[in-house]
C-alpha cells in the first residue's frame, strides 16, 4: 500500500489489531517498539507482550527499551517516516515524537477530549455510556491532548462488558486508520484541536478499584462497575474477611427493602445480592482459595452458607 517506514508502538492484544491491519495491507512495518516482558506464574517465565509475540510471527525486528527517554536515539535511528502508536504504556519522549517527516499517529479508543489517559474503554462501560469511538490522532508532548485527524463512533451495548467492546473498537479503529492513511499521507486531513473545556480523564484502574461497594453503589453503578472490569482486573466483593471475584452476572431491577450487599440466595443459577434499587445476580464467581465456578456449583457447595451474611 506504501513503501513509507512505519514504526509501529504498542504492547497489548488490542494494539496487535492494528499491526495486523497494517502488515494486512501491505504498509511498510519496518521496525516494533513494545514494553519489556515480564515473568508470568510461579516459575517466573519470561512471556512475550502480545504485540511482540505478533512481531516475531511477521519477521519484523522489536526493540523494548526499559526507560524509552534513555534509549529515544536507538529508536530515531530506525530512520521511520511515520511512527503509528497504539495502547504503548509509558510516554513517548518529545524527541521522538518530531523525529519521523510524517510525524507521530497515535490510535486512542474514545472520543477526545472525553477519556484521556490509560483505561478510557473500562471507564466508559463503567459510567454507562451508551456511546464511545475511535480518534486518529496526533501524538503530542501532553497526554492525548493532539489534534484529531479523524474519529468515529461505536455504540455500547447494555450489556457489553470491556471485553467485548473492546473487540468492537479494534474493528473499528482497524477501519479508520486504513481509511484515513492515504489521505494523511497526501496532507489530506486536516487535525482538529481538542476543546478542553470537554477534557476528561480515565486514569488506570487501581487496586481500590477493584472493589465494589454495595452500600455506595446502586443496582445499575454495581453492575457497570462489574462489567467494566472484565475481563481484567475483575472485581470483587468483600464478604466475612474474604474477596469473592465476579466474573458474570446480571441486573434486576425491583424495589428491596433488604440492607444492600445482602446475598439474598440462589435462585435460577445465580447468587442474588441485594442493592438498592434490584438485585446483582452473580452467575459465575470465584470465592477466595477457590477455583472459578458457576453460581450454580457454588450453591452446592459452600455457596450456600453466605445466605443472609452481607458483602461490605
Amino acid at each position: 500500500m506504501s513503501s513509507k517506514k512505519i514504526v509501529f508502538i504498542g504492547t497489548p492484544e488490542f494494539a496487535c489489531a492494528i499491526l495486523r491491519a497494517l502488515k494486512e495491507n501491505d504498509y511498510n512495518v519496518i521496525a516494533v517498539v513494545s514494553q519489556p516482558d515480564k515473568p508470568v506464574g510461579r516459575k517466573h517465565i519470561l512471556e512475550k507482550t502480545p504485540v511482540h509475540a505478533l512481531a516475531d510471527e511477521y519477521g519484523i525486528p522489536v526493540l523494548q527499551p526499559v526507560n524509552m527517554r534513555k534509549e529515544a536515539d536507538s529508536i530515531i535511528a530506525l530512520g521511520a517516516d511515520l511512527i503509528i502508536t497504539c495502547a504503548y504504556g509509558q510516554f513517548v519522549p518529545e524527541k521522538i515524537l518530531k523525529a519521523p517527516e510524517y510525524g507521530c499517529l497515535n490510535i486512542h479508543p474514545s472520543l477526545l477530549p472525553k477519556y484521556r489517559g490509560g483505561a478510557p474503554v473500562h471507564r466508559a462501560v463503567w459510567n454507562g455510556d451508551t456511546v464511545t469511538g475511535v480518534c486518529l490522532m496526533e501524538m503530542v508532548k501532553e497526554m492525548d491532548a493532539g489534534k484529531v485527524y479523524a474519529r468515529c463512533e461505536t455504540p455500547i451495548d447494555p450489556d457489553d462488558t470491556t471485553e467485548t467492546l473492546n473487540l468492537k473498537l479494534e474493528r473499528d479503529a482497524c477501519e479508520l486508520m486504513l481509511k484515513s492513511l492515504p489521505a494523511y499521507f497526501n496532507g489530506e486531513l486536516e487535525g482538529v484541536p481538542q476543546d478542553p473545556e470537554g477534557v476528561v480523564l480515565a486514569p488506570n484502574i487501581s487496586k481500590e478499584d477493584e472493589q465494589i461497594h454495595f452500600a455506595q453503589e446502586d443496582v445499575h453503578q454495581a453492575y457497570n462497575h462489574l462489567r467494566a472490569l472484565i475481563d481484567w482486573p475483575v472485581s470483587y466483593g468483600l464478604i466475612e474477611g474474604k474477596r469473592v471475584k465476579f466474573y458474570r452476572a446480571e441486573k434486576k431491577v425491583c424495589d428491596i427493602t433488604e440492607k444492600p450487599g445482602t446475598v439474598l440466595g440462589f435462585n435460577k443459577k445465580a447468587m442474588e445480592i441485594a442493592c438498592t434499587g434490584g438485585i446483582l445476580r452473580i452467575l459465575e464467581l470465584q470465592m477466595e482459595g477457590k477455583s472459578k465456578m458457576s453460581a450454580e456449583a457454588f450453591a452446592n457447595g459452600a455457596g450456600r452458607s453466605l445466605t443472609g451474611k452481607i458483602f461490605e
